[in-house]
């Protein structure tokens, strides 16, 4: 049994795909990182469902590949669940001649036609309506979309960490620390909606990029080296050994 195919995109593959080229990735590097075969990381940006075994392996790929690129897996899961579970037009009814099975066939299509439009109507009102509450001083919202064609926000400061030889290394992600021991040439990614920290045992050791901005090694060689990110800017009051 393939995965749910879903009757119109849901925008959940064209965020992962942006959030991929974001951190410079491309298809086969994402599949070496994660396991998941090009074909399926395919699929999922394109949002061809169908091309996967059943819909258990999407979820699982979704999650994965969600969690590798730093996009929210839980919203990305919850979009696809939203989409996929819309029960499929019901058939004309059986016991009918061809004439009165066309006319049946025809009002089914005219009601779709209708709730499409419906649908439109209604996406049209909402961006009017974020229209004005934006020029009235409201926020827009940044959420996984809950009808077709809606972005995924990617609002997020993103880090890519390279290690030059073996190096332990923090990662804080919005207040929450993680630890890793990077062997020569590994690769970790890392996003954070609010703050990213990087705590690095030996400056020289990593090679950083924060957003699209190549830091090369940021510090000294044996030296310990701490920085901190916010979306758009780098923080003031960093400690350690911060290169050019």
């Amino acid at each position: 049994m393939a995965g749910t195919s879903l009757q119109r995109p849901i925008g959940v593959g064209p965020a992962l795909e942006k959030a991929r080229r974001i951190r410079g990735l491309s298809l086969d590097e994402a599949s070496r990182d994660t396991r998941l075969r090009v074909d399926h990381l395919t699929a999922l940006e394109t949002e061809d469902f169908a091309a996967l075994p059943n819909d258990a392996v999407v979820r699982g790929a979704l999650r994965t590949y969600a969690q590798y690129l730093g996009v929210s897996a839980d919203k990305v899961l919850e979009a696809y669940s939203r989409h996929a579970e819309e029960p499929p037009p019901h058939p004309p009814p059986e016991g009918l001649g061809r004439v009165e099975r066309a006319i049946a066939a025809t009002r089914i299509r005219d009601n779709q036609r209708f709730l499409l439009l419906g649908a439109a109507t209604l996406v049209v009102l909402l961006v009017l309506f974020g229209l004005v509450a934006r020029d009235r001083g409201a926020p827009a919202p940044a959420a996984i979309p809950t009808t077709a064609g809606s972005p995924v926000s990617t609002a997020s400061v993103d880090a890519v960490l390279v290690a030059q030889r073996p190096v332990e290394v923090t990662v804080t992600v919005d207040g929450a620390p993680e630890v890793h021991v990077m062997d020569a040439g590994e690769r970790l990614s890392f996003s954070a909606d609010e703050e990213l920290g990087l705590s690095v045992a030996d400056g020289g050791a990593v090679q950083v990029t924060v957003g699209e901005r190549d830091l090369g090694t940021p510090g000294t060689q044996g030296a310990p080296w701490t920085e901190t990110f916010t979306p758009g800017q780098f923080s003031v009051g960093s400690t350690g050994s911060s290169g050019p």
